[in-house]
């Protein structure tokens, strides 16, 4: 399979079926205020009287460029430390601007796969963008997803190890969910509200900061 038919594919994919759309919100909070944060989500949240869950995750960001289009990037992420769970291979789609959604919404489409995936993707001329590790906390409201995570740059030529990017968390609020849900906005727009001042969720426009991930 060549480069131009992975993107058709890909493209196809997207119209024909039931793609998920991600409800997205994000924010960041300094380190000091974190267990703060922490504290507030598991009085929010489900299983309140659990440990909050934790994760460890590489991700890798690869593109295909060709000539007149725009890029097709897709994310590849493992989790360090275990052997026992595949690997995620993500595509997200631009978001749509809408200014009248509480929410930035796109496109999402989840797959997992065998630890081969990078290989097969360099093969159909895929290349890597960037890479990171993020580490932190994982909380559940009904269908929503926060994450509160440190982001660790991978110094180049040692894969191992690592560097925090700055002394903040990145904080998002997310929700899968297929197309024609937008009532999911508005409930996490309520949601965030409760999560002030501590942290201000926002819809962030990528293309004012350069960057569409």
């Amino acid at each position: 399979m060549n480069s131009m038919s992975m993107a058709q594919v890909a493209s196809s994919k997207e119209s024909v079926s039931q793609a998920n759309q991600e409800y997205l919100l994000q924010g960041s909070i300094i380190a000091s205020a974190v267990e703060h944060l922490i504290h507030r989500l598991r009085g929010l949240c489900d299983n309140v009287e659990n440990v909050p869950e934790t994760f460890h995750d590489l991700e890798v960001c690869m593109s295909m460029r060709q000539p007149n289009q725009v890029p097709l990037q897709v994310r590849v992420r493992r989790a360090l430390g275990t052997r026992d769970l595949p690997f995620q291979l993500r595509y997200i789609g631009q978001p749509e601007l809408d200014r009248s959604r509480p929410t930035l919404v796109r496109s999402s489409i989840d797959v997992g796969c065998t630890s081969t995936v990078l290989e097969f993707l360099t093969e159909l001329g895929c290349r890597v963008d960037f890479e990171y590790v993020s580490q932190g906390f994982l909380f559940r409201k009904g269908r929503m997803k926060i994450t509160v995570a440190k982001i660790f740059k991978i110094i180049p030529g040692k894969q191992n190890d690592s560097e925090p990017v700055c002394n903040s968390y990145l904080v998002e609020l997310s929700v899968l969910a297929p197309n024609g849900q937008d009532a999911i906005g508005d409930e996490m727009r309520i949601f965030a509200e409760q999560l002030k001042p501590l942290v201000h969720l926002e819809k962030i426009d990528y293309k004012r900061l350069g960057n569409i991930p």
